[in-house]
């Protein structure tokens, strides 16, 4: 017989509700959250669609690193420079670039890092067309990617963020982005803490000379605001600056997002990012109660070689509240159905963890299978039967 559960595994004194209204802005757009909890701290037109510019790249370098998880190329591997990847064709001009010529090949990881550090426009093109043939085919593999990630708006006119039409993002889809880029990467991501890139593969003088003068990282949040260790900036004319940042302090990582800046340069905006990330570190506080793996709690298995299953999170159950108006009360709830019946295989769902104040729930997840346990052989399902009908359990 299938019994309900609820247990209470915390009751806590703790503070406040998440509130976004102190925080003011010029920017067009601006995003907050808390990357443990995934709570929004700041939402300032964070679902309305805006060109991107080079923060588009976020999504040029995700189709990349995937290439990379699988397998099919390493940080070794050339990609081949095409004459549409050529510093002399009129759009790299006042565009930011590595400064590559037609002919050459060059690594995936100069690639990377003339991505995150040069913000390369030609990278982008030499990216596309080796990953799709051509930079219009990777735009369909940039919004595959989009959409299997959770970024329901997002379209994509070409890799590098020059303006076209169709390079629309909100705050909230590069907000995704980036979580994405922490967590499914880790080895990878450290690279967009880099602060300074020198190519060693210019071809010409000009270019040569090019790369002398730029090598210094456009995210300058990078210099002046500690823990600060990604992710990209981007300018055009029409929609002014952007940035997609992370910083982790004591442990702690907030993600921000900010488009539509019209101050002076990128050091404006760094500072007006590193505003943004310490107005969350400094008003709010998070608690993380679970991280995958833990014990939250263990349920019976019926029919099972193993008599529990231990029940854990799959990501890390995280509330965000706010740091002086004061929430009391706080709980943590596990509900679930036992008997689980076998089989169970690692990673089902078998049941809910919730936490709550009052009535309100902040957060909730599923309880997933730690392992698994395979059912048991006829004799013993026989056998668990009649100690079922002698003692009732």
């Amino acid at each position: 017989m299938m019994k309900k559960n609820i247990i209470a595994l915390f009751f806590i004194l703790i503070t406040g509700v998440v509130n976004a209204a102190d925080f003011k802005t010029k920017a067009k757009s601006a995003f907050l959250i808390d990357y443990d909890s995934g709570v929004e701290i700041v939402a300032k037109n964070s679902d309305t669609l805006m060109p991107p510019s080079s923060m588009i790249k976020l999504m040029t370098l995700a189709v990349l690193f995937d290439e990379l998880a699988a397998g099919n190329i390493t940080m070794d591997t050339r990609f081949p420079v095409s004459e549409n990847a050529d510093y002399n064709r009129p759009e790299w001009y006042p565009a930011s670039k590595i400064c590559l010529v037609a002919g050459q090949t060059i690594s995936v990881r100069d690639l990377i890092l003339g991505l995150i550090v040069l913000s390369g426009g030609d990278a982008s093109v030499v990216v596309a067309e080796k990953l799709a043939g051509s930079e219009s085919a990777f735009t369909a593999m940039m919004e595959k990617k989009a959409r299997s990630i959770g970024m329901t708006q997002s379209t994509f006119g070409n890799a590098s963020g020059l303006p076209n039409p169709n390079n629309l993002m909100t705050s909230r889809e590069l907000a995704i982005l980036a979580q994405h880029l922490i967590s499914d990467y880790p080895d990878i991501y450290p690279m967009f803490a880099t602060k300074r890139f020198e190519f060693k593969g210019h071809q010409t003088d000009w270019c040569r000379e090019w790369g002398r003068t730029h090598t210094v990282n456009y995210n300058k949040l990078l210099f002046i605001m500690p823990g600060a260790d990604g992710l990209k900036t981007g300018h055009t004319a029409d929609g002014g600056y952007g940035m997609v940042a992370s910083a982790k302090i004591g442990g702690r990582r907030l993600i921000g997002v900010i488009n539509g800046f019209n101050g002076r340069g990128h050091d404006a905006l760094a500072n007006e990012m590193k505003k943004l990330l310490n107005h969350g570190f400094t008003t709010t506080m998070n608690k993380v109660f679970f991280q995958p793996g833990d014990k939250v709690a263990e349920i019976p298995v019926w029919y099972g070689r193993e008599p529990m299953v231990v029940a854990t999170v799959a990501k890390p159950f995280a509330i965000t509240v706010d740091k002086v108006d004061g929430m009391r009360g706080v709980r943590v709830l596990a509900r679930y159905d036992e008997p689980v019946t076998a089989p169970v295989r690692s990673g089902d769902v078998i049941g809910e963890l919730i936490a709550e104040q009052n009535g309100t729930v902040l957060a909730r997840a599923p309880l997933v299978a730690k392992d698994k346990v395979s059912k048991t052989q006829f004799l013993g399902r026989v056998i668990r039967n009649i100690k079922f009908m002698i003692w009732g359990k």
